[in-house]
């Protein structure tokens, strides 16, 4: 960055000499500014157009006028290269445009100020002349821009990451972040802003004291020196024949004349005079013409003003005065009065000099005019270098870390590697609270993965356990009923089956959540818990049951749903044993309301006990029970079709149905399961085996 500050600098000083060795009446002092604000950003532009008029400032103090034009130059050129404007032809011409309006009303402005005369004419020369300035001075731009690599021009981009780069997208992310109330941006803007008008406010007001304080006593005694001058080249002895003959009086002449070179000689003196005070005013002995005022002629009384009350005493007496400040048809002046004393030590007269207060007002005006164009650019310069430290050093870094965090996710294992790996990315280096808070935050992150993974193992290892222990006790109530065999794992599956091809039709999706899907199909095997309640003569009972067997072996469902109450009372946040309770309560229900225990109907039956009403039944059906033999596969699918609307939900059976396939696969497992199963049995019986 300092390489291209001094280049661009040197160009801009370079493009001012050259204009003054053409003798054009143009600037081109701000094509420096200009390369450095589109090449490198806007920090190197501003440096560039402020350090430019301050150098040209040590020759020409007018220069200082136009310190913020450069600043205010560097900004507009960075904006249209922001916004991406200058790759069009209109770009370039708008911003040769925006250049040159602001420097002829920055101009305009600063006359008005300085009270400089304006003119239509003077008006609109000074535009034309701006239009051709900007207009040379975008044209090296343009060529650069076009004629440099791509390469090149990233490497002439000023940036300051403590991080890892971010890319445009990411950039945009960032900065597009959402506040509450007020970004960190502003508040730091806001800051500095109050801090620098604050300061600067005061620095100001203390600079135009000490500048006026200053300036009069400057003033002040050189007015001092100049009636001591004055005093010491008049003939005491003769002030009585000047006041009575005038011009016509010895040497008045000659003494008048060495009055007017001394007035002459110091452009500082408004007026220069000689005047004798008496009761009835001040009596002119010599008062010099200026070019816009006619001296008195000697002998002329004039009034002694009331600026004079103060001091009309010591006046009268011939004594010392201090400077009067005065205030009349002459103007606002500072009068200094030195008494001229005889042989005989008596004051005959006084010697006055007055400087104009307008004068010292002017100066002050240019002064503080300077001084406060000055503060506007460095103001300017410092807000930019404190907006680009607090962007790369505070905004980016924390507004990297928001937007990662933002975007963690905790559903698999890869979605935690990912967490860390996105924070480690980032590689914050900042070297301060900043850095801090991102080490804490990367620990934090490689911590909560460490966890989680834990976390999950142990969850999985614990749901296993919970399937197991459910598998294990719905086997011992199975194991009561002889002719069941493998019921409970079946229906199972058929839930799993009947569940995702609902999914697919798009039925109950509001509730086929994949929570309740998995709660469904883990605790399908505790929907005939309550069998545990029934007599075994009764599960076993070879023939028909009487119907008050049939009432006893009803009672299950109720049982069951009195066990998982219990268990739910212990565990009150377990869905899954919500879902086993409606699956053992109500799995005998039927959709026309016929079913028990409560003869619920329709969608008053809950879905995950429809579901398991036509699993059950199915695998009832395709069974051999004590009391009766296994249907075919397709009778029973026919016997689903038919109760569908009647028994079963229809859009369950629907489900059920079109999933022939998968409930084919699943059932001739469980087949081939057995007959190996019961083969193994023979031989271990036969002592083949152990």
């Amino acid at each position: 960055m300092l390489l291209v500050c001094v280049v661009c600098i040197l160009i801009n000083m370079g493009g001012v000499r050259l204009m003054e060795l053409l003798g054009w009446p143009l600037f081109l002092d701000s094509v420096g500014t200009v390369i450095a604000a589109t090449m490198s950003g806007y920090l190197p532009g501003i440096i560039v157009g402020l350090f430019t008029n301050l150098m040209k400032g040590i020759s020409d103090t007018e220069a200082l006028y136009y310190v913020v034009v450069n600043a205010l130059i560097a900004l507009i050129a960075y904006w249209f290269v922001k916004k991406g404007l200058l790759k069009k032809i209109y770009g370039w011409a708008g911003l040769v445009l925006a250049m040159a309006v602001l420097g002829w009303l920055y101009w305009i402005v600063i006359s008005l100020v300085m009270k400089d005369p304006l003119t239509t004419e003077g008006i609109w020369e000074d535009m034309m002349i701006e239009l051709a300035d900007k207009s040379l001075t975008v044209l090296p731009v343009g060529i650069l821009v076009l004629a440099l690599p791509k390469r090149a021009k990233e490497f002439l981009k000023f940036r300051g990451w403590q991080q890892r780069p971010l890319t445009e997208e990411e950039n945009r992310a960032v900065k597009r972040g959402k506040n509450r109330k007020m970004s960190l941006r502003t508040k730091l803007l806001m800051l500095l802003v109050t801090v620098f008008v604050v300061m600067g406010f005061a620095a100001l007001l203390i600079s135009a004291f000490l500048y006026r304080d200053y300036t009069e006593k400057e003033n002040t005694n050189f007015a001092k020196g100049t009636s001591e001058m004055v005093g010491n080249m008049i003939d005491p002895e003769m002030i009585d024949t000047y006041l009575e003959k005038g011009e016509e009086a010895p040497g008045y002449p000659e003494t008048k004349k060495q009055l007017e070179n001394v007035l002459r000689s110091n452009p500082g003196i408004e007026y220069v005079y000689v005047y004798a005070a008496r009761q009835d005013g001040f009596h002119v002995v010599f008062d010099i013409d200026t070019e816009e005022m006619e001296g008195d002629p000697p002998g002329y009384v004039t009034e002694i003003g009331s600026d004079y009350d103060h001091c009309r005493g010591a006046l009268l007496a011939g004594e010392e005065i201090e400077p009067v400040e005065t205030v009349d048809q002459w103007g606002h002046l500072i009068t200094v009065l030195t008494p001229v004393k005889n042989s005989e030590g008596v004051t005959v007269c006084y010697a006055g000099a007055d400087v104009s207060m307008e004068v010292i007002n002017r100066n002050q005006t240019d002064f503080l005019t300077k001084l406060i164009l000055l503060f506007v650019g460095f103001f300017i310069l410092s807000m930019a270098v404190a907006m680009w430290i607090s962007e790369y050093n505070i905004i980016l870094p924390i507004n990297s870390m928001a937007i990662s965090a933002s975007k963690f996710a905790y559903e698999d294992e890869e979605s935690l590697e990912d967490n860390v790996e996105r924070i480690r990315e980032l590689d914050i280096h900042t070297g301060d609270e900043i850095e801090n808070m991102y080490q804490a935050l990367s620990k934090t992150t490689e911590d909560s993965e460490q966890y989680f993974s834990a976390l999950k193992t142990k969850t999985e290892t614990i749901s296993q356990m919970q399937d197991a222990l459910i598998m294990v006790l719905a086997d011992m109530v199975e194991s009561r009923d002889e002719s069941t065999g493998d019921h409970v794992r079946k229906t199972a599956a058929y839930t799993r089956i009947i569940m995702e091809r609902m999914k697919k039709l798009g039925y109950y999706t509001d509730q086929l959540t994949d929570q309740f899907m998995n709660d469904v199909e883990h605790s399908a095997p505790l929907h005939d818990i309550g069998k545990i309640a029934v007599s075994d003569m009764i599960l076993n009972k070879p023939g028909k049951l009487t119907d008050e067997e049939f009432e006893k072996m009803k009672l299950h469902t109720t049982a069951g749903a009195e066990i998982l109450e219990q268990v739910i009372s212990t565990v009150p946040d377990s869905a899954y044993l919500k879902e086993a309770k409606n699956l053992a309560a109500y799995h005998h229900e039927k959709w026309n309301g016929r079913g028990y225990p409560n003869g619920l109907a329709g969608e008053d039956i809950p879905l995950s006990a429809r579901i398991m009403a036509v699993a059950d039944v199915f695998d009832a059906l395709v069974s051999e029970r004590c009391y009766k033999k296994a249907f075919s596969f397709d009778d029973a699918m026919d016997i689903i079709q038919k109760d569908a609307g009647t028994h079963f939900d229809p859009k369950v059976a629907e489900a059920f149905l079109s999933a022939e396939l998968e409930v084919r696969q699943v059932a001739e497992h469980f087949t081939t399961y057995r007959v190996t199963k019961g083969q193994t049995e023979t031989l271990r019986g036969e002592g083949k085996t152990n």
